[in-house]
C-alpha cells in the first residue's frame, strides 16, 4: 500500500507535528499527531507518541485503531506528573487509521486531527468530528476538548463536553485514498473555500506535498505547522 507524508513548519518556531506507520502480521497503522505548543520538548514527545500509537494499534490482537490509541492514552494518563493540573507536560492531538486483511478501515482520534477518504470517483468524506470548543459550545476551534496526554475518563469528558476522550469511525469497504491532516493543513483551505480534493491527485507523495504547500500559501497572516499523511488503500477483503 503506497503512502507518503509531507509537512511544512509554517510560521511556528518548531515543527511539532509527527507521522508514523507500523506494520505487523499484515495490519498497518497510520498515525498523525499534532503537538500542542512549540518547543523542543513538545517536538520530541510528539515524535515518540506517534510511533507508540502506530505500534500499539498495529500490534493489537484485533489490529484495532481504538484499542491502540486507548492503550497509549491510558499509559500517558497514568504518569504521576500528569495528575498535577499545573504541570508543564507535553500533549498532542492524534488520529490513527488501521487496515488489516479482510477487515474494514478503522479510525480513532482524540483532538482535531482529521481523517478523510477519497473514493476513485472523487468523493471526499471526512470521517472524524473535531474535539474542540467550536463543536461543543460554538466557541473557538483553537481550544481542543480531548488530546493525548490528558487524564480524564470517557465519562468525565462526556459530562463536560458531550463526547468521549476517543471517538471512532469505520471507512468504506471499497478502495480509497486515506488522508490524515493536522489543523494547519486543512483549516487554511477550508477557510479560503478551496476544495481539498483538488489537491489529492497524483501519487501519494505528490498529493501530500500539494496539500501542505497550498495550506501554507493560503494561511493568511500566520501559518501553522501543516502536516498530512496520504495512503492508497485497497478494498476490504483484498490481499494486497
Amino acid at each position: 500500500m503506497a503512502h507518503a507524508s509531507a509537512q511544512l513548519i509554517g510560521d511556528r518556531s518548531h515543527q511539532c507535528d509527527a507521522t508514523a506507520t507500523y506494520t505487523h502480521n499484515g495490519a498497518r497503522a497510520y498515525v498523525l499527531c499534532d503537538g500542542i505548543g512549540s518547543s523542543d520538548a513538545v517536538r520530541a514527545w510528539t515524535l515518540t507518541a506517534a510511533r507508540r500509537v502506530a505500534r500499539a494499534a498495529a500490534r493489537h490482537a484485533d489490529a484495532d485503531a481504538e484499542a491502540g490509541l486507548r492503550a497509549v492514552y491510558d499509559s500517558y494518563a497514568a504518569e504521576p506528573e500528569r495528575s498535577d493540573q499545573y504541570a508543564d507536560v507535553p500533549n498532542a492531538c492524534a488520529a490513527v487509521a488501521v487496515t488489516a486483511p479482510g477487515e474494514p478501515l478503522t479510525i480513532a482520534w482524540c483532538g482535531d486531527v482529521r481523517a478523510y477518504v477519497l473514493t476513485p470517483s472523487g468523493t471526499l468524506q471526512c470521517l472524524t468530528a473535531d474535539h474542540n470548543m467550536r463543536r461543543v459550545f460554538r466557541g473557538s476551534r483553537n481550544l481542543v476538548t480531548s488530546y493525548l496526554g490528558a487524564t480524564e475518563s470517557d465519562d468525565q469528558r462526556k459530562a463536560r463536553y458531550g463526547h468521549p476522550v476517543i471517538e471512532t469511525a469505520t471507512g468504506p469497504a471499497k478502495a480509497c485514498r486515506l488522508l490524515l491532516a493536522s489543523d494547519g493543513a486543512y483549516e487554511p483551505l477550508e477557510d479560503s473555500a478551496r476544495n481539498l480534493a483538488n489537491y489529492l491527485g497524483g501519487n501519494p507523495k505528490q498529493a501530500a506535498t500539494d496539500v501542505v504547500t497550498a495550506a501554507v500559501e493560503h494561511a493568511g497572516s500566520y501559518a501553522d505547522n501543516a502536516t498530512v499523511l496520504v495512503a492508497d488503500l485497497p478494498a476490504a477483503g483484498s490481499r494486497e
